[in-house]
């Protein structure tokens, strides 16, 4: 059952919601509602041409435990050559703003600019994190960098709720998403909420847990 918000500070009980996940319509994108959504493993998700955010929580949650973060070969040759330098909330702005450009013409482009500025007021507020990718040069014995893909999501307790990622040169995200998985191991993070399934995730370590079992993690 899909549930229309209206201005209270609410969201149905995500077990009842549809096959797909979809609990509710409506409501706004306040830094408020935001947290509370996070705080249950629910996110919205929509196209930005239409008028009312959409409001997600599966049944099944696709995550990865940072300690279980697969590096393949490729990706260890990719870290040793040093040809690139991975930062965090650095370019938060930059960051979102790229992931969606990339986007802006798909039929489900959802990064518009009132969800851009709601996450980017979640970063001002301290609930938000970017990892940045910057590529190495050289030039005239000086060293410069450009920004080259990255990612971001929503931190709250020991849990990263991961939004978007975007490369603009092959698996920058992916270099990205290594280094907050060792970031948050060594800080003792427990989890990384992908959202949804790809082969790229999954090959990096993702995989599939109960939301009643996900949602104790992201509560403790």
């Amino acid at each position: 059952m899909v549930v229309r918000l209206d201005n209270e500070l609410w969201f149905p009980d995500p077990h009842f919601g549809e096959d797909d996940g979809c609990i509710a319509v409506g409501g706004d994108l306040s830094v408020d509602r935001l947290l509370l959504a996070y705080s249950y493993g629910i996110f919205p998700w929509y196209a930005y041409r239409y008028d009312d955010p959409v409001w997600y929580c599966p049944m099944q949650r696709f995550v990865i435990f940072p300690e279980e973060i697969h590096i393949s070969h490729s990706m260890r040759t990719m870290m040793n050559k040093d040809k690139y330098q991975v930062s965090m909330n650095q370019a938060f702005d930059t960051v979102i703003e790229t992931c969606g450009k990339l986007r802006e013409n798909e039929d489900m482009g959802w990064l518009g600019p009132q969800m851009t500025e709601a996450y980017k007021e979640l970063y001002r507020q301290g609930f938000a994190a970017s990892v940045e990718v910057w590529e190495k040069t050289e030039t005239d014995g000086q060293t410069e960098k450009r920004f080259v893909g990255g990612l971001y999501g929503v931190t709250i307790g020991n849990s990263f709720f991961g939004e978007s990622m975007c490369s603009l040169v092959p698996s920058a995200s992916k270099l990205a998403l290594i280094y907050l998985a060792k970031a948050m191991a060594r800080a003792g993070g427990r989890l990384i909420d992908c959202q949804l399934e790809t082969p790229h995730l999954k090959s990096m370590g993702g995989r599939f847990i109960p939301y009643d079992e996900y949602l104790k993690i992201i509560r403790e």
